[in-house]
This record gives C-alpha cells, structure tokens and sequence, in this order.
C-alpha cells in the first residue's frame, strides 16, 4: 500500500459527515472525489469542509478519473451491491456503512466478489467501539461469571425520524437490530445457528411496518440470546446499546449500555457486585471503526468488522425477517446459501 490511499466518497448525504470528520484528519488519507446522484449534495459537503476534489454523479466515472485505491460508501442500502461491486471491480478496496447489502443474494455475491478479487469490504458496526461493550465482554471472556448460557438485550426507545424508516415493512430489524445483533456476536464471540422472531406494530406505533420484534437465537456454543426492542416505545427509555443481562455457569453480569458493566459471581459468598472497566485507550464510534479499517488496511489483514464476519450478523436480520414471516425456526444456513 503506497504512503498515501487514495479515497472516493460515494454518497453525500448526513452520514458522510462521520465519515469525512474522521477521514479528513489522517495523515496518509487523500480525498479524490465525491460522488451523489444529487449534485447538491456533493457540492454542499465540498463547500462545508473546503475540499478541492472534484464531483462525479456516477461511480465508474470517479473510479476511472480519479483512479482511488479505495472507496467510501455511505450510500442507501440499495445502492451498496452496484457501488461496492464496481469498486471491487475496479481492484479498489471498500469501506462502507451498515447495512452490508439490501438483500442476502447480494450480500453473497459482495462478499464472494471481494475475495475473488483479494481486496477488503469493510462494513460500518460503530457500536462494537465503546469502552464499556468491551469491559462487558472481557467479563465474559476471562470466565469472570463461567460459561455464558443466556444473554438478553432489551431496547425501548421512540425516535421520530419521519422518511423512509416510518414506511419500512420492518423498521426495527432492517434499520436498528443488526446493531444489537452484531453487538452479542461480538460479546461472546458465538456465531447465530438459527432465530425465532415475532414482529409486530404496536398501539399507538406511528410506523407502517412492525415496528416491535422479540427473537430468539440459538447460538453457537450453546448459548441463547433473547432480543426484545421496540422503535416506538413511550417513556421508560432504555439506551441506544440496549440493556444487557448474561448468565453464566457461575454468576451473571449486566450492562445499562450507559455506565461500567458490573457482574455478581457465586465464588464470593456472600455476592458482592464487581464493576469492571475497560482499561486501554481507545477511540469510539465511527472513529474507532475507521481508524481499525484503515490500520487493517496498512497491514493487509482483515478488519474486525470485515465483509466476511459481518455478514453473519447481517445473516441475522435476514433469517428473522423470514422467521416472522413465514412464523417458524429458520436456521441460519437457510438464508447463507
């Protein structure tokens, strides 16, 4: 990789703007290009940050012109599968925002298409970079509380975004739970085996779509993961990571998803409640998920959050989409195929 990576941003809309606050202060980043449907768009993102780029309403124009080593997609769901295909393509790496894709077939076909070509698919999962989620899954994995069996996330909150989410078929699954989803992959490190979901639009929900879900996931290594969110819920709000419970063999932990996670293990009698922090220094958000992208990049390894891990927290939403379709089990090897 040359001292200085070449970058096209793809999408100009209200999310670039994480992106670009984070890009734009690495050293060994050059931003080539813009590129949005949307003129508009680009040329307020470029007027804002004072950038010198140029603007292109079509990928493979910036991808031909501008020649990145990489491309930045923060585009709608729709769009991902045509601009991350094209990059790969064009021997271009891809970091790009959540969802991985708008449909599974495509997400196979992405991910296919990046170790065909030997390039990197980095997808956006900023929630896996927060101090307090990885103090919560050191408890779990230095045995603090024995062998996980039950983890629960409960998530309650109203936001009123108004657009596209309010006339979503499944608002919480499609646009929030792949968060929380991915977040209890990466805490006990389990991989999903199948998922029982019940979706539905409560009183009062101002969603077309079942803006409420409760799913029930085996996964591996025995260990059962409840979700119970609502995108509609009044009062009584729970924290935009979710609350969370484990039991374990020997204790149990929790975590409010605001303050240090704390657990209670059966080796101390009488119980007694453990605070554990995180000690290392690291950056959060879509900081911390950037800044592992580009290291992961510099050192030819996958990212944490790379195309072929991520889709199996994207598998998720799939197969509980189907689940409460269809009001049956749904093995994850059903929808990986």
């Amino acid at each position: 990789m040359k001292d200085k990576i070449k970058a096209v941003l793809a999408g100009c809309g209200s999310i670039s703007r994480q992106w670009l606050k984070v890009i734009l202060n690495m050293q060994n980043v050059s931003l080539v290009g813009l590129v949005d449907l949307n003129r508009s768009n680009a040329e307020s993102l470029k007027n804002n940050h004072s950038l010198t780029c140029d603007i292109y309403a079509d990928i493979n124009a910036a991808l031909k012109e501008a020649q990145p080593d990489i491309v930045i997609d923060c585009t709608i769901p729709e769009a991902h599968y045509g601009i991350v295909t094209a990059a790969l393509e064009n021997g271009c790496h891809v970091f790009g925002e959540k969802p991985l894709a708008d449909s599974m077939a495509n997400a196979l076909s992405m991910v296919s298409k990046a170790n065909e070509k030997g390039l990197y698919y980095s997808v956006m999962q900023n929630r896996r970079y927060n101090k307090k989620i990885r103090a919560f899954g050191e408890i779990l994995r230095n045995g603090f509380i024995g062998k996980a069996g039950y983890i629960g996330a409960d998530f309650f909150l109203g936001p009123h975004f108004g657009g596209f989410r309010d006339l979503m078929q499944s608002p919480l699954i499609l646009d929030m739970a792949i968060h929380t989803f991915d977040q209890a992959r990466f805490i006990t490190s389990c991989d999903p085996l199948s998922v029982y979901c019940h979706e539905y639009n409560p009183p009062g929900s101002w969603y077309a779509g079942s803006a409420n879900a409760c799913c029930v996931f085996e996964m591996s290594n025995d260990v059962v993961f409840s979700y119970n969110g609502s995108w509609c819920s009044k009062g009584l709000p729970t924290s935009w990571e979710s609350e969370w419970r484990v039991n374990g063999s020997s204790g149990s932990a929790a975590w409010d998803g605001i303050n240090d996670p704390y657990y209670e293990s059966a080796e101390h009698d009488p119980l007694i409640r453990i605070v554990h922090s995180y000690s290392k220094d690291i950056k959060e958000g879509h900081e911390g998920c950037i800044d592992e992208m580009f290291i992961a990049l510099l050192e030819n390894r996958p990212a944490e959050t790379d195309c072929n891990d991520n889709i199996k927290s994207y598998a998720m939403v799939t197969a509980s989409i189907l689940s409460a379709k269809e009001k049956r089990r749904v093995l994850i090897s059903e929808v990986m195929k």
